[in-house]
């Protein structure tokens, strides 16, 4: 049996990547991690947002935690295949507060105690106030626990540091967690706790660790202390995978993926698979998988055996003390199968606007339409005309009509709304604003011609004479509304005469005089339409890589130049950030420029030549 914790950095963008991207189903991605029992963090969405085949694999057993609050952030979720083992129990966060309706009986639960606020030391915010309850800590969908019988698998996505001030919560919640663990573990129970913990163990699992400035004050911060009190030999918690690998290095599985810091293994170590000294002789194996991409993190894994010896001798076989013959009618109430929207009870607003399920009045319904029968506006079946009335036929303005009304814009009336009229036998003439999308009744299902909006002006427009008359001396007739046919042949006649004056000799001598001559123009073109030129980094001297300002902001946009070098231990990251004597010229050095100082650079230079 495997057991794998993978942060997938959002649920939705998992397919996105190559092999997810191959797949026609939620459930062949679980099939190809090859596990039974897989727990995912990060999910980013919510029970709203969940598609059914995610909810409700073939051949898995589904279990989430969604934030209360915040939409498509963090959230939790552990799949158990139903072939090889049935969960028994399951509660959402550590404290017990998140509830299901009608709450968990004591049957349902899987300890009888939970962490209380009063009985364990917790870190003060910034004001000095310590959190009387768990709610907030629990509320943002950062834990799932599944009781297996021989274990309580415990599904964790811990804070991470953004701030100075969300210190405080990242520690209070490790402080929650571990007490949790402590509490089960009384009551006789085997713990598993896998995921995310945010926090590196020692300085073998970070990138930088093994430089003299990161290791003297490596357990200087608070997160990391407490881990290394918790674990092993300090604490009752065993790194599993690390007992496979005790001096493995750069086993890392998280990376910053805006530096590409994957190319060169510049990472962290984040990701565990804790368990108290009862399961320890079950674990065959355990190990990272770097070469699964589609996250900024990768898989971690263990392999527990299919049966051991005791130090009394006694054979125990793990199908033997894990439920495998479950019912999956028996499931916990936390599973998505048993979810109303799941379960026929309550219908979902996507199976309004599925094929086949359109709701259609029977004929003798008082909402089907009869020739007598006056529909509103907005009613669907307005969109087919009636055969029994002509449509009326609109003609648009010719362009000099447009550009008599725009020049008497500013002293007349501003046209009037297109209004629906009634059909008539005679010829109708509109505003030139009003455009009317009724179709006759004969040629009901051809598409007619797209017009232009009201107040909108054809390109030719803009290169006809300007008129020497007053712009409001005129009135409009009704002979100077033209049909859509002559917007097109107007285009066509302008191209006609801007030929002709190409053959005029003297417009070709005042175009010739006017611009500068073929060469100084190609070579102003070239300049201008010309990639830009990166510049060398001034350690290395070789080509700066562009980038491009993605963070909101006033410098969003724009472009900067950089070491085109990957990042590795000991790149340089600033004066302020690595010591001179620590840092690794083999890697990106510090070099940093605008886009804008590269142009005007090479501009100067342009002009200096």
């Amino acid at each position: 049996m495997r057991i794998l914790s993978w942060n997938i950095n959002g649920v939705r963008t998992l397919p996105q990547y190559h092999p997810w991207n191959t797949f026609t189903s939620f459930q062949a991605i679980l099939e190809h991690l090859k596990a039974d029992i897989i727990c995912f963090q990060e999910m980013k969405t919510s029970r709203s947002n969940l598609s059914r085949c995610v909810a409700l694999p073939d051949d898995f057993e589904a279990f989430f935690s969604f934030p209360q609050n915040k939409g498509g952030y963090s959230g939790v979720a552990v799949y158990a295949n139903s072939r090889t083992v049935i969960p028994l129990r399951a509660e959402e966060g550590l404290s017990g507060i998140l509830q299901p309706k009608p709450p968990l009986t004591s049957d349902d639960r899987i300890s009888r105690s939970y962490p209380c606020a009063h009985e364990i030391e917790l870190m003060p915010d910034e004001h000095g106030s310590t959190p009387s309850d768990f709610a907030a800590l629990d509320g943002e969908g950062r834990a799932l626990i599944i009781d297996f019988g021989l274990f309580v698998l415990i599904n964790v996505y811990c804070p991470n540091e953004t701030s100075d001030a969300r210190l405080p919560f990242k520690i209070n919640f490790h402080v929650m967690l571990q007490d949790r663990v402590e509490k089960l573990m009384n009551e006789g129970r085997e713990v598993v706790v896998v995921g995310d913990i945010n926090v590196c163990a020692t300085p073998l699992d970070h990138c930088d660790g093994h430089l003299a400035s990161n290791t003297a004050t490596f357990y200087d911060h608070p997160a990391r202390a407490w881990f290394h009190r918790w674990l092993s030999p300090i604490g009752c918690m065993t790194d599993a995978v690390r007992t496979f690998w005790p001096g493995r290095k750069a086993m890392y599985t998280c990376w910053n993926t805006k530096i590409s810091a994957r190319e060169t293994n510049y990472g962290t170590r984040v990701d565990y698979i804790l368990v108290t000294p009862g399961i320890l002789p079950w674990i065959k194996h355990g190990d990272i998988q770097p070469s699964l991409k589609g996250s900024d993190h990768c898989p971690i894994y263990i392999d527990l055996h299919d049966e051991i010896t005791t130090d009394a001798g006694e054979r125990l076989f793990l199908r033997d003390v894990l439920p495998i013959n479950g019912n999956r009618e028996d499931l916990p109430r936390l599973a998505a199968r048993r979810w109303e929207e799941y379960s026929g009870k309550q219908k979902l607003l996507s199976m309004f606007f599925e094929k086949g399920n359109k709701l259609h009045p029977p004929s003798n319904s008082p909402l089907s339409p009869t020739p007598d029968t006056q529909l509103p506006r907005d009613y669907s079946g307005a969109a087919q005309p009636d055969h029994t009335q002509s449509a009326i036929v609109i003609p648009l303005p010719n362009p000099s009509l447009s550009s008599r009304n725009s020049a008497c814009a500013s002293t007349s009336q501003p046209p009037e709304p297109s209004l629906q009229l009634n059909p008539t036998p005679s010829r109708q003439t509109v505003p030139p604003a009003s455009s009317t999308k009724r179709k006759s009744s004969d040629n009901a299902a051809k598409k007619a011609p797209k017009k232009l909006k009201g107040g909108q002006s054809k390109i030719s427009s803009f290169f006809a004479q300007p008129t020497v008359s007053h712009p409001c001396s005129q009135e409009i007739s009704p002979s100077d509304v033209t049909d859509y046919q002559d917007y097109i042949d107007s285009d066509h006649q302008l191209a006609l005469e801007l030929a002709a004056s190409l053959e005029n000799p003297l417009s070709q001598d005042l175009a010739t005089s006017a611009t500068p001559s073929a060469s100084q123009s190609k070579a102003a073109w070239s300049q201008l339409m010309a990639p830009i030129q990166p510049p060398n980094c001034l350690v290395h001297g070789e080509p700066a890589k562009e980038h491009t300002v993605t963070k909101p902001g006033s410098n969003k946009g724009k472009t900067f130049f950089l070491c085109s070098r990957p990042v590795g231990p000991g790149y340089d990251k600033g004066k302020s950030e690595r010591l001179r004597e620590e840092v690794d010229h083999r890697y990106r050095c510090n070099f940093f420029k605008w886009g804008n100082d590269v142009r005007r650079e090479a501009k100067d230079k342009f002009s200096a030549s």
